[in-house]
């Protein structure tokens, strides 16, 4: 009887716990399937490579002069965001912690703490419970300003901060500019379809591989005798000490057995092709999730060039310009100082176009010795400093010059 109650309020519009368990298995969906996306492992290594990816680049803070970019002299600011963001986080972990919070919950939210006019330290907050606010009425304070409430979860308290004193990170997939949307939420069919995939391999490894048999019998039980049969022949087929080995049959009853071919339903290539699914909506390449069945890149260098510019290059722009714009005063940023991830950590190739590269640059007045040295992680030597060029080259203008007498114009 509770349940046709609940049809009808369910019909009526009233309040229902849809989380009951047998609601849920007479509507046909299985409560004991794990709804959280990150036990899926495509999800979850996508998450880990592109959190890792913005972890291990090293932020710089730099400074546009008449001379070129230089490192900037802010060493304190430098100092705060690019070694220890708060007194529990080293940079790797903190930056590594947005990424991941901005991919799974569409969102990462960074306060900053205030020490007079200086940046304290940086914390991030929990993507789940931060709401944005959009104060149309100026109740606040000026109308139209966003607003970002933060309620904790241990104390009750709820903290209100200015859309300044936050640093937001938000996916691509936004339709408002405001908010951004994560991709399990528009994977949602696809993330649950891999964590059944993966439920159903579960439970036939508990079973040792075997599928679901028939059991023939002459004669008529009860539900008790049924029930009792069955469980005997399930407890000693499953049986770890058992397994694989022969099942007595009662004289009189035979145990048919249901091949269950996961070739011939396409099982492991439907599984893959979730996989790649998922990772695609990342922008994560087949290979990075090991599948290299049609990986056709020349070197490892050609597959990081790849990520980086179909991948990295705009979640990092975006932090760039949200750091520089959220922690730079308007006065620095007209002197030219800004933020900038160094990609030359998952761009280096191998030791070989390594010092061909620097090589080429060196000899070309692109890069001085010193500087080389600086990229191989060597010290400077003296009079390394100085830009060489090959001394046979000659200003486009005077192409020509060379071959005319004494006197010729």
């Amino acid at each position: 009887m509770k349940l046709f109650s609940w049809v009808k309020r369910i019909f009526k519009n009233e309040t229902v716990d849809m989380n009951n368990p047998k609601l849920l298995e007479w509507l046909g969906i299985d409560p004991n399937t794990p709804k959280d996306a990150l036990s899926e492992s495509t999800y979850f290594a996508c998450l880990k490579i592109l959190s890792e990816s913005i972890g291990k680049l090293p932020l710089h803070m730099l400074k546009k002069t008449d001379k070129g970019i230089v490192t900037s002299d802010k060493e304190s600011l430098y100092s705060l965001l690019k070694l220890r963001p708060n007194p529990y986080m080293t940079s790797s972990t903190f930056w590594a912690t947005a990424e991941m919070n901005r991919n799974h919950y569409g969102n990462a939210y960074v306060w900053k703490r205030y020490k007079g006019p200086e940046i304290k330290d940086l914390w991030i907050m929990p993507s789940e419970d931060v709401t944005l606010v959009i104060d149309d009425a100026g109740i606040l304070g000026k109308a139209d300003k966003i607003w970002y409430r933060y309620t904790d979860k241990k104390t009750g308290k709820v903290h209100i901060f200015n859309h300044d004193e936050v640093l937001h990170f938000k996916t691509s997939t936004t339709f408002d500019g405001i908010t951004g949307v994560p991709v399990r939420e528009i994977l949602k069919n696809n993330v649950e379809g891999a964590l059944e995939s993966q439920k159903f391999m579960n439970n036939l490894y508990k079973t040792g591989l075997t599928g679901k048999a028939i059991l023939e019998y002459t004669g008529d039980l009860d539900s008790t005798a049924k029930e009792r049969l069955v469980k005997g022949f399930e407890e000693f087929a499953n049986g770890s000490k058992n397994a694989g080995k022969i099942i007595p049959v009662p004289l009189g009853m035979k145990l048919v057995p249901l091949n269950i071919k996961l070739t011939d339903s396409q099982f492991f290539e439907l599984k893959k092709y979730s996989a790649l699914q998922i990772a695609a909506a990342f922008g994560i390449k087949p290979n990075q999730i090991n599948d290299y069945e049609k990986s056709s890149y020349a070197s490892a260098e050609a597959q990081n060039l790849a990520f980086y510019v179909d991948t990295l290059l705009f979640p990092l722009k975006h932090y760039e310009e949200e750091i520089t714009y959220k922690t730079l005063s308007s006065e620095l940023i007209k002197q030219g100082y800004f933020w900038r991830f160094n990609v030359n950590v998952i761009l280096r190739a191998d030791i070989k176009s390594q010092m061909e590269a620097l090589a080429k640059g060196v000899n070309n007045g692109i890069y001085s010795a010193n500087e080389a040295r600086g990229y191989l992680d060597l010290p400077s030597k003296e009079g390394g400093d100085t830009l060489m060029v090959n001394g046979n080259y000659i200003p486009i203008t005077e192409v020509g010059s060379q071959y005319k007498k004494g006197g010729e114009e």
